[in-house]
């Protein structure tokens, strides 16, 4: 009955279209059965297509609008027609009236060919409805924007007003029993999810005088998205410590946990941290995708010359490849790549790490536990017994894990590791500093990275403009020439802030004789770059001023990166 009522299955659609092949089809299907999920969830899951391509096809092969919900301004009275838990039930959302039939309705479906969902939408608003094609995470995202977590606040308003008494005796822990409590814990689930879905890397839950604020940090600025009762602060707390698994009695010391939550079908390793602070406990959770650390080199950010230069650093069979960069910077995600682009059959890959932040096949990951006396330094010493081709070392933070890391990478291993330094030649005095002898260091460095992340501008919205005298300075080009810079405006497809993603920005250092010499002459890091910039290397100012000639970043972008560079 079902394929009679569809008349067209999607996978048919999918292989007419060109976008899997029949036996991309036959893995997603084997794939999909007893998983409980769609086949479209599935083809998406395991990589074969993606959200957008299906979308296309549908669009496509049924003759039906598509629509880009990003911009797209839904009237309020199109909102009350249909209730949230039916949107979310069939990730369908309407957003506007027919221009030609005020009785017509258009929705924005992920599945248009469900006919269950039209039905519901048709009885609900009593109205003639017209399905058109959207991805299932713009949906999502739009759902969380149009109806906020309003459903939940009602809840969580009534109940902050019920247990008013138990907040009042706090220190009683009265409220300890209901912070299982339904509607605590949609908030804090909802919370997350909303996050995740514009893309925010944290959530910052701060208790102020009167009121709690809650920010999510977006493309490394910090946004503020709602505002609770301050009422409501304990039980939220309370909620992330038994989540996180801390200790839900003990409010006057910093803690620490980690969380694994599943947000659309994607698993998220959350860590939390809780601060006592003058109005009450702060929380900040730290979301990081299982994938979103493993990417494909190609999408990090390198020019054509840095992704040579790139390779040709990880061809080394031994010796010490650096990553530095202040936090935040995106080391951890070149480290995790360069990992992912070693990880061979033939190799025997350690990593000692505080904390492991993504597992990845076939490498063996060590979880540095200072309690148990599993410090950097005594991890290492056991992983130089275990065999090791490859050592990642999550940063070196001591002089002892940096002389045993110096070694290993002598004795013919290769090492990698992050270390926190504004540029590559402040590196090499940084390690001299912590007591590695310079003609160790000039004999195991094979390359230095040094990298910070800037916003990208907006595409939609950015303004183009020539540059005054001041700027053309600071982009070092010629001052009698025109020279045009783009700015942030701020637009519905960039929530205002006239930006949209990050892209990394490189300083990378490959060590040639030249730089060996120098390196074990102990020169200063002034002479150090001097040397690698005649031998190629691009500084980040040199690397963040393209940017801003190419319209991808702003000025204020490039000077935030490299101020003191």
């Amino acid at each position: 009955m079902e394929r009679g009522k569809r008349k067209l299955r999607l996978g048919d659609i999918l292989v007419a279209q060109n976008v899997i092949t029949p036996e991309q089809l036959e893995r997603g299907l084997e794939n999909q059965k007893g998983s409980g999920r769609k086949l479209g969830e599935t083809l998406v899951d395991e990589q074969i297509c993606t959200e957008r391509a299906i979308a296309e096809a549908l669009s496509s092969q049924l003759q039906m609008e598509m629509v880009d919900l990003t911009g797209v301004v839904i009237p309020e009275e199109i909102i009350k027609l249909v209730p949230v838990n039916l949107v979310k039930k069939h990730t369908a959302i309407p957003y506007m009236l027919h221009p030609d039939n005020m009785n017509v309705l258009k929705v924005a479906m992920a599945d248009p060919m469900d006919m269950v969902a039209i039905d519901d939408f048709t009885i609900v608003t009593n109205m003639q409805i017209e399905p058109v094609v959207s991805t299932p995470r713009q949906i999502l995202l739009t759902v969380d924007k149009v109806y906020g977590n309003a459903d939940v606040m009602s809840v969580a308003d009534q109940y902050a007003k019920e247990k008013e008494e138990q907040f009042q005796a706090e220190e009683d822990g009265a409220y300890n029993e209901d912070v299982n409590n339904s509607p605590i814990v949609q908030l804090v689930k909802s919370m997350i999810e909303q996050a995740v879905r514009q893309r925010a890397s944290d959530i910052h839950i701060e208790p102020m005088e009167r009121q709690v604020r809650v920010r999510y940090r977006i493309d490394g600025a910090l946004y503020e998205r709602m505002t609770y009762n301050t009422r409501l602060l304990p039980a939220i707390v309370a909620r992330v410590k038994i989540i996180g698994g801390m200790d839900i009695s003990e409010k006057r010391k910093p803690q620490d946990g980690r969380i694994t939550q599943i947000v659309d079908r994607q698993e998220f390793d959350i860590r939390a941290s809780i601060l006592p602070t003058v109005f009450g406990e702060k929380v900040v959770l730290r979301l990081t995708s299982k994938n979103a650390l493993t990417r494909e080199k190609s999408q990090l950010g390198f020019n054509e010359q840095e992704l040579g230069q790139f390779d040709h650093i990880l061809r080394n069979p031994h010796g010490m490849i650096l990553v530095t960069g202040p936090t935040g910077s995106g080391k951890s995600t070149t480290l995790y790549t360069a990992l992912a682009e070693l990880n061979k059959e033939d190799v025997n890959i350690i990593t000692v790490e505080d904390p492991v932040e993504a597992n990845i096949n076939g490498i063996n990951q060590v979880h540095v536990n200072p309690k148990a006396d599993l410090t950097f330094a005594s991890a290492l010493r056991s992983i130089l017994r275990q065999d090791p081709d490859i050592i990642m070392i999550g940063e070196i933070r001591d002089s002892e894990t940096a002389e045993i890391a110096v070694q290993a990478s002598i004795t013919g291993h290769l090492v990698v590791s992050t270390l926190h330094t504004n540029s590559t030649a402040g590196t090499v005095g940084r390690l001299v500093d912590m007591g590695v002898e310079p003609y160790l260091l000039a004999d195991s460095i094979v390359g230095i990275i040094a990298q910070r992340l800037v916003r990208r501008l907006c595409p939609h919205c950015r303004k183009k403009m020539a540059a005054n005298e001041e700027q053309k300075e600071l982009l070092n080009t010629d001052k009698s020439e025109p020279v045009f810079v783009y700015e942030p405006c701020g637009c519905s497809k960039c929530d205002m802030t006239g930006y949209r993603g990050r892209i990394g920005v490189y300083e990378i250092m490959r060590i040639t004789p030249a730089l060996k010499r120098a390196i074990a002459k102990n020169r200063p890091a002034e002479e150090i770059k001097e040397t690698a910039l005649k031998e190629g290397m691009r500084t980040l100012r040199i690397s963040a001023t393209q940017y801003v000639l190419d319209g991808v970043t702003s000025m204020s972008e490039m000077t935030k990166v490299s101020f003191d560079i």
